[in-house]
């Protein structure tokens, strides 16, 4: 609202085609004439808007009408917001407008342009919104929706087509979307929101097609606790991916831009889309009723956290700490990439840490535990987990995970790659080396796969031992491989490995004196985890 302005205006932040507020149309200003609308950092004035017909007018009735000037205001900024477009790097501002094949640098241009040009295109929104408003209105006061802080939120249902939720795309090209999904010129989302979901499989369907309208690939888990995803694409799809995210009433109360981590890379990093319902959004292996992420530990900023380690590895006897660093990762990621000092848990799978807490419990009992895990999303379930045992001091967690710890110190206490899941395995942000060859031991963090199609478990093997056939994740892998290339007939169904098989699901450390005690799971750089 501008200085000095009186009036009660509606506060909106909306999506194209349609996107509900949970702002009241009896909010607004009864004069048709004026408008002034705020959401995100877009300001709307002017008193030369559009006149929709009046055959409009004269078709609503009593209460209907009351409604039209706020449909009018909501109308209008809808399409201004389906409008636009990122602004290049170098200006200050963050968006542009693109309409008619012409472009807007400021929000007054675009509005002169949309108020005299597209005069019917408004009118039809106007009426599109009414439609939406005179429908939701009879169920506003029901006892369900006044517990509700959105009433909104309840029409996100599969009756509703997800098609109206998506993006205004038109104003670009096809080739604009799609160009510049390689790993050099596209983008990775990593994010994730915990929040109720009342409607899951509403949320798959409208994920599936936005990812689809948008040409992005990856995965994306949806469960009644919330979302988790990993996309990649241009640029361009990806900002238009945040910008839908954030302006969703479902989750534009819980996310953030600062929520969504970037990488390098482009929708040729995952082989697929898929979207689909879980019960969890990461895999634990507990019910979210039974351990829910709303309680979870104590939030750490990346700064915060970094003097915590700081002070940890100052220590002269860690053995003898009373802090606990703890990898939330399993082992393929924690052996290419890990904080100093850290106890890197030997596990396979997330799904396996309430195990190994409990086979380990000793390790924590009256301790201070800092956890992280790539992007903060097993540390939701995982410090929550850890406090349902009640032993530990006080447990924290870094917010936003190693992916944001990096932003603000690449050159800090994590040391190695990045173990990503998808196809680039990692993200290198420092030229350290804390893994070696599986075959030879000389340091070595690339990644490839088993070259046994029924394992395909990842390995570390260096070039001079690819050169020599080692391409394998064992040995025993290796002569499979090899008496399966003399007969190519044999089925390629997916089993588990022998040497994975032969290793113990959880760990149990040999030494439970303190974190750094020589056990299986205590890493420091260099050493190298096995198979």
């Amino acid at each position: 609202m501008q200085s000095g302005d009186t009036r009660k205006e509606p506060t909106l932040r909306l999506e194209p085609n349609q996107m509900p507020s949970s702002t009241s149309p009896d909010q607004g200003d009864d004069d048709p004439e004026a408008c002034v609308l705020r959401f995100s950092d877009l300001d709307l004035k002017d008193t030369c808007l559009i006149n929709p017909s009046s055959s409009l007018k004269a078709e609503l009735d009593v209460s209907t009408k009351k409604k039209y000037s706020f449909a009018k205001k909501k109308a209008f900024a809808i399409f201004v917001k389906t409008k636009e477009v990122p602004a290049p790097p170098c200006e200050c501002k963050e968006k542009w407008w693109k309409c008619c094949q012409q472009l807007f640098t400021d929000p007054t241009s675009i509005h002169r342009h949309v108020a005299t040009q597209h005069a019917d295109e408004i009118c039809h929104e106007t009426a599109a919104v009414l439609k939406q408003l005179t429908a939701t209105s009879s169920t506003s006061t029901s006892p369900e929706s006044a517990d509700n802080g959105n009433p909104f939120k309840d029409d996100l249902t599969h009756d509703q087509e997800v098609s109206a939720w998506l993006p205004d795309t038109s104003c670009f090209s096809p080739d604009e979307l799609i160009s510049g999904q390689g790993n050099d010129e596209g983008e990775v989302l990593l994010y994730y929101c915990y929040c109720d979901l009342k409607d899951p499989d509403w949320v798959c369907d409208w994920q599936t097609a936005l990812c689809q309208h948008l040409h992005l690939t990856g995965k994306v888990r949806i469960a009644t606790e919330g979302i988790n995803g990993t996309v990649g694409g241009s640029r361009l799809a990806t900002r238009l991916y945040v910008s839908t995210m954030l302006s969703c009433p479902l989750f534009k109360d819980y996310l953030c831009k600062d929520d969504f981590k970037t990488s390098k890379g482009g929708a040729c990093c995952f082989p697929e889309l898929r979207v689909g319902v879980f019960e969890e959004i990461v895999p634990m292996g507990i019910s979210p009723n039974k351990v829910s992420y709303k309680k979870p530990g104590i939030h750490l900023s990346p700064g915060e956290f970094h003097k915590e380690v700081e002070k940890f590895l100052s220590q002269a006897n860690q053995e003898e700490s009373d802090t606990v660093l703890l990898d939330c990762r399993n082992f393929y990621e924690s052996r290419i990439g890990r904080f100093q000092g850290c106890l890197a848990p030997d596990i396979r799978k997330f799904s396996y840490f309430p195990s190994y807490v409990d086979e380990n419990l000793e390790l924590f009992k009256e301790k201070r535990v800092l956890m992280y895990c790539t992007g903060g999303i097993r540390c939701e379930r995982a410090s929550a987990y850890l406090k349902t045992k009640g032993v530990c001091k006080e447990v924290f967690q870094l917010k936003g995970g190693i992916h944001k710890y990096l932003e603000e110190f690449p050159d800090g206490f994590y040391k190695g790659k990045l173990f990503v899941f998808d196809e680039r395995h990692a993200l290198p942000f420092s030229n350290d080396i804390v893994s070696a060859c599986s075959y030879c031991g000389v340091p070595w963090d690339d990644y490839k796969l088993c070259s046994t199609p029924q394992c395909r478990q990842l390995v570390l093997t260096c070039p001079a031992c690819q050169e020599r056939g080692r391409t394998a994740c064992c040995v025993t892998c290796q002569d499979k491989g090899n008496r399966q290339a003399a007969s190519p007939a044999q089925s390629n169904f997916k089993e588990e490995c022998e040497c994975t098989a032969r290793r113990p699901r959880v760990p149990r450390e040999r030494s439970q004196r303190g974190p750094l005690a020589a056990g299986a799971s205590a890493l420091q750089p260099g050493a190298q985890a096995g198979c």
